[in-house]
């Protein structure tokens, strides 16, 4: 849900490029030029820029006289930027290779394009880890051991316990294999955050005190959603256990309860699905006119590529859902900037809602459908827009000042802050699995350099900066429940 109004709703191919020199300005104003689609032909020809990427564009672009084309391969001569082809094994965005979850290779970006050793980033991660669950009390963890046998996720900087940072910070250990932290999380949400009875039953309060207190007993969609994904491959890589560490069991009852409930109503006391049938897409919250619209960050194909296989029920639902949001993102991005707004209605037009304004612009939510698009790519490769969302959404940062940009802006790109902030750093890094601009280095090496969050404000920044790294290192990745890649999704 929005980091700001959260209350008020609840009432690897040898065609890979490599960077050099991408922080030259004349660079940047022909990576500028080529995603703002002012002219394409040039351009490819100059950067060496893959095919698929012209094949993804919907918009139709100008073109510039052969006679002009000189002028440019003379201005990257000046600056000896001419991306270069990156020798075998490489990731390739473009290629036409499976995804990960077929062919189990996921690409680490720290050593493809930052030439990184598996022990430095091994090190790298295990530091962010150790930091940010068991670091300084008051100024660098975010995981708080409690008895019995429980944890929680604090959002320091609103003292409250929240779906979004619980069901994160169980993907995070179910991804480094730490058991003992994910079963501890998975209690206290069990025992404080879930609904066991009445109209509300198998869904979550999205926040909490740090006692266990509900503070709102409204669902967000979000984190239902990492809730099922991280217990299912909980259930693959360590086996199902007992009573509620029958994980495999306890993501299902979650499924369930996602579309069990009314369709739809603007009543503020009915509760309804969380997904909209009619629709195939996920509901901002599941209550009053709250479900009458979506936000953007909250679409994960990927997820539901993997629910239309190991679910026992509505497999075909979540093969349908799945594309549908891949369609989605398509309508929601701005086709210049690649920006979306934090809500959108289902048909990807930017929302309001009557209780607060501002959300029709790029904020905080919607810094995430980065790594949404790109991990659904490494994984499932399905669509080449992804590929085109990400080199538009880098290229525009990247005209606004790599390590300088602001952390709002309006969909067009005027920028409402000024502020550079961790998490879209992270996020950033990640869209570069799927780009192929040569300045997606600059992106990686940003969140290669980037301190471990700590203050007030690490909560959601180093959420972020925590999966970021396990996404960019391809250490994020599928732990198969029924041990077979399965090539289509049943229902299609």
């Amino acid at each position: 849900m929005d980091r700001q109004i959260r209350e008020g709703a609840k009432t690897s191919s040898n065609l890979g490029l490599v960077q050099a020199r991408q922080s030259h300005p004349v660079t940047i104003f022909l990576l500028t030029l080529y995603d703002n689609l002012v002219i394409f032909e040039p351009i490819q020809q100059v950067l060496n820029l893959p095919p698929a990427n012209l094949e993804a564009r919907s918009v139709p672009c100008k073109k510039w006289t052969r006679r002009k084309v000189p002028f440019l391969l003379f201005l990257l001569s000046i600056c000896n930027c001419r991306p270069q082809r990156s020798g075998s094994g490489r990731h390739d965005p473009a290629s036409a290779s499976p995804g990960a979850y077929l062919s189990g290779n996921y690409p680490n970006l720290f050593a493809e394009l930052l030439g990184k050793s598996e022990q430095e980033v091994e090190n790298k991660i295990q530091a962010a880890f150790h930091q940010l669950f068991y670091g300084d009390d008051e100024t660098e963890r975010v995981y708080y051991p409690v008895e019995p046998d429980m944890a929680y996720i604090l959002d320091v900087l609103h003292d409250d316990v929240r779906t979004e940072g619980m069901s994160y910070g169980m993907m995070i250990c179910v991804q480094l294999d730490r058991k003992s932290e994910f079963d501890r999380l998975w209690k206290w949400a069990k025992t404080h955050m879930q609904h066991s009875h009445g109209q509300r039953r198998g869904y979550f309060a999205w926040h909490c005190r740090p006692t266990g207190a509900m503070i709102d007993s409204n669902a967000a969609s979000d984190g239902e959603e990492w809730f099922v994904m991280a217990l299912f491959f909980a259930a693959a890589r360590w086996g199902n256990g007992e009573g509620i560490y029958r994980y495999g069991d306890e993501a299902q009852l979650i499924l369930d309860a996602m579309l069990s409930k009314v369709d739809s109503s603007d009543r503020t006391d009915v509760v309804t699905n969380m997904f909209n049938r009619k629709e195939k897409q996920v509901v901002f919250v599941p209550v009053g006119n709250a479900d009458d619209f979506t936000n953007p960050s909250y679409h994960l194909p990927h997820f539901y590529e993997l629910w239309g296989r190991w679910a026992r029920r509505d497999r075909e639902f979540w093969c349908e859902a799945a594309d549908t949001s891949r369609q989605f993102w398509k309508r929601a991005a701005h086709p210049r900037t690649g920006l979306c707004p934090d809500f959108a209605l289902f048909d990807g037009t930017p929302y309001d809602p009557p209780w607060d304004e501002g959300h029709t612009d790029f904020r905080y939510d919607a810094w995430r459908v980065a790594m949404n698009v790109a991990v659904d790519h490494v994984w499932f490769g399905k669509d080449e827009w992804a590929i085109a969302q990400s080199n538009r959404l880098l290229s525009f940062f990247c005209s606004e000042g790599v390590r300088k940009y602001g952390n709002i802006y309006t969909l067009g790109g005027k920028r409402l802050s000024d502020e550079h902030s961790a998490g879209l750093v992270a996020m950033n890094a990640v869209a570069a699995l799927a780009s192929t601009l040569p300045c997606r280095t600059a992106f990686v090496q940003e969140l290669w350099d980037l301190r471990i969050p700590r203050g007030k404000g690490r909560y959601y920044d180093g959420m972020l900066y925590m999966l970021a790294l396990l996404q960019v290192s391809g250490r994020f990745r599928v732990y198969d429940l029924v041990r077979r890649p399965l090539e289509a999704c049943p229902g299609e």
